[in-house]
């Protein structure tokens, strides 16, 4: 054990907080490696996980501490993992650790070189990051068409047919048959674009993405249409619903490919808004020039 500098009691809990991440993170990565298939992957997933192991010891050394790993944490990020993906999981853990290799320069007088091995370390581990491969990453601009695609579509169409049809079973059930056409169509499209494209991208995998991204969007949309008997209300619950799909789905984007959340997030929000508002407004119209009284 290294000569333990005298410390003060916050930079004694910035020790133990910063060991008891990296031994957390080390078990994280550990169960991820165990649980993917991709031999690439799990390679990737065993380098950093003995790399947290040994920065978990480096810290221990000034510490003298045994500090025992967030249990909680490790368990909520493997099923991150599982569901939306190791790649996601990976980023969104570093991203956190970012905001704590910030506060190794308070320790750079304390501890020699903390400062230049914590930036050593993070360049490593971004490149290890850098090298994982995942499917659903390769598919994510077939799923981002069947997203879009739906958003767009479907909350102009349920706006419109609202203020035309205003009975929510009916709305629900044309928005239904819409979509699913809709749905088979888009993924029919993305299989010929995929097809003539050449790349190493399955066609009948980007078609069932788009496909399925398109059915789960009409899905949510047209839901409160089918539990609420107000049409006005059911028309403000498909918007926000719209919206909380378009945040997710950005946010899991801006992780995972390391793009600007905010631009495009309100892109898509002001222009799957900006539709629904005309289709209302056509809906409006056409029923008072047609005189459809349902």
């Amino acid at each position: 054990m290294k000569e333990r500098p005298t410390l003060t009691p916050e930079q004694q809990r910035d020790l133990l907080a910063y060991q008891r991440d990296e031994i957390t993170e080390h078990h994280i990565y550990a169960r991820l490696a165990r649980a993917v298939r991709s031999p690439q992957n799990r390679q990737v997933l065993e380098r950093i996980a003995t790399d947290e192991l040994r920065h978990s010891r480096y810290w221990h050394e000034y510490t003298g501490v045994e500090v025992r790993p967030n249990r909680l944490k490790i368990w909520l990020y493997y099923l991150i993992g599982r569901i939306l993906g190791v790649t996601f999981a990976v980023k969104l853990m570093e991203r956190g650790e970012q905001k704590a290799h910030e506060g190794y320069a308070r320790l750079e007088g304390v501890i020699p070189g903390a400062q230049k091995i914590a930036r050593e370390e993070e360049e490593h581990e971004q490149a290890l990051i850098g090298m994982l491969d995942e499917e659903r990453l390769r598919y994510t601009g077939s799923i981002v068409l069947g997203l879009n695609d739906a958003l767009v579509e479907l909350t102009g169409a349920l706006a419109g047919l609202t203020f035309a049809l205003q009975n929510t079973r009916l709305i629900a059930m044309t928005g239904a048959v819409t979509g699913i056409a809709a749905a088979l169509s888009m993924a029919a499209s993305e299989y010929l674009s995929t097809r003539a494209e050449g790349t190493d991208r399955d066609p009948v995998k980007a078609a069932l993405y788009t496909g399925a991204a398109y059915i789960f969007a009409v899905l949510v949309l047209i839901f409160p249409y089918l539990v609420l008997s107000n049409y006005v209300v059911c028309l403000a619950a498909t918007l926000i619903a719209g919206l909380l799909i378009i945040a997710f789905f950005n946010y899991y984007i801006s992780v995972a490919q390391d793009v600007s959340f905010r631009r495009r997030f309100v892109e898509m929000a002001v222009l799957s808004l900006s539709v629904a508002a005309i289709s209302f407004g056509i809906g409006a119209l056409l029923r008072t020039v047609f005189g459809v009284e349902v």
